[in-house]
């Protein structure tokens, strides 16, 4: 959920900033710097200038009608060194999308697309709606259904967007692998099979590796082995563990050895590496 005091609405659980609206009081921007692994979901549209930003350590170099979005907890870094003159940015959680008509698959970022670049008719349409909501919310006291109706426009054009941009065909291929990403997330630290997976999913095990390899560019073990890498990177990267032992208990590997071994086969870095290079 939002963070106490960050929503703009006494309903939703929302906030839009702009260049001249919707900042954080210095003590608020500090303590919220601190929580860079953001429970909600963000998303910083470019309209003039540049910016750059760090997903889960990968820097991303952002520009004119071009969007950059975050998931929950994924780890995130603004550089203020290198920020865009005119923007919009969103946050809104879980209990907010709840309240919308539909699903939006990119929102689970199958094609692990973080950036997604508009053409100028669908970004001037994404601009006019993003000013809707930002005065809105400015407003103070508008309708929530007005706020969900034109924050489910904004999401249908972005989710269009992204999977148009992408070049990749959807239908139930697609469908099949939002599901492998959904079910190892929900079961990530259990390791699971990729038979299981396919038996899960309903398909055969040759046909989810043809479907995670079209739309992830690795097999499902590469897949998943990755993921719990990354979420070694996120934990170690906000201090959460102070032993490589109790990392690794915690993702579900019962030796320690491995994890260490498993750790710098995917990183290039031993885990001692990774955490003195983060100090």
């Amino acid at each position: 959920m939002l963070p106490k005091g960050f929503s703009q609405h006494n309903l939703l659980p929302i906030r839009v900033v702009t260049p001249d609206f919707g900042h954080l009081t210095e003590e608020e921007a500090e303590e919220y710097r601190l929580q860079q692994r953001l429970p909600y979901y963000f998303f910083l549209f470019v309209l003039e200038g540049s910016g750059r930003h760090r997903i889960d350590l990968e820097d991303y170099e952002i520009g004119k009608n071009e969007l950059l979005f975050s998931l929950p907890y994924q780890t995130q870094q603004y550089s203020d060194a290198a920020h865009a003159c005119n923007y919009y940015k969103l946050g809104f959680d879980e209990s907010c999308l709840s309240k919308l008509p539909k699903q939006y698959n990119f929102l689970v970022n199958p094609l692990a697309l973080q950036k997604i670049c508009f053409d100028t008719m669908a970004a001037a349409r994404l601009t006019d709606i993003f000013k809707i909501l930002s005065d809105l919310l400015q407003a103070g006291d508008s309708n929530q259904e007005l706020i969900l109706a034109y924050l489910n426009i904004l999401l249908t054009e972005i989710n269009i967007t992204y999977f148009t941009y992408s070049k990749k065909s959807g239908g139930d291929k697609l469908e099949k692998f939002l599901g492998f990403k959904v079910f190892v997330e929900n079961n990530l630290a259990d390791h699971p099979s990729i038979k299981r997976i396919a038996e899960e999913l309903a398909v055969s095990t040759d046909t989810l590796y043809q479907i995670v390899k079209q739309y992830s560019g690795s097999s499902p073990k590469e897949f998943v082995t990755n993921r719990l890498i990354l979420e070694a990177r996120r934990r170690l990267y906000y201090g959460q563990h102070t032993t490589v032992k109790e990392l690794a208990f915690e993702l579900g590997f019962n030796d320690p050895d491995y994890f260490s071994r498993l750790f710098k086969k995917i990183t290039g870095k031993t885990v001692a590496a990774f955490f003195k290079d983060l100090s």
